[in-house]
């Protein structure tokens, strides 16, 4: 596909001069550019902590407290099996 854009002369000299840098022909760079900017996978929005997404229903059961709720359930497990 060939493409015809109009752009200032200040940002054409620039392409120049960034295509000079890289080694290779004006349309080349600016090829290179587009595929950077339009195959690029689009970046993630940054994940949220899990540190405090259950903070709102307060502090968390101790140690002691889960181990008295084990013993509660598991009392009497099994009892009456032969």
């Amino acid at each position: 596909m060939n493409l015809n854009i109009e752009i200032p002369d200040a940002l054409g000299a620039a392409l120049e001069a960034k295509a000079h840098e890289q080694g290779v022909t004006v349309s080349g760079y600016a090829r290179e550019v587009l595929e950077k900017a339009l195959c690029a996978s689009p970046k993630a929005s940054p994940k949220k902590s899990a540190w405090g997404l259950l903070s709102k229903y307060g502090p968390g059961p101790t140690t002691e407290e889960i181990d008295e709720n084990r013993r509660e359930m598991f009392r009497g497990f099994a009892e009456d099996l032969p």
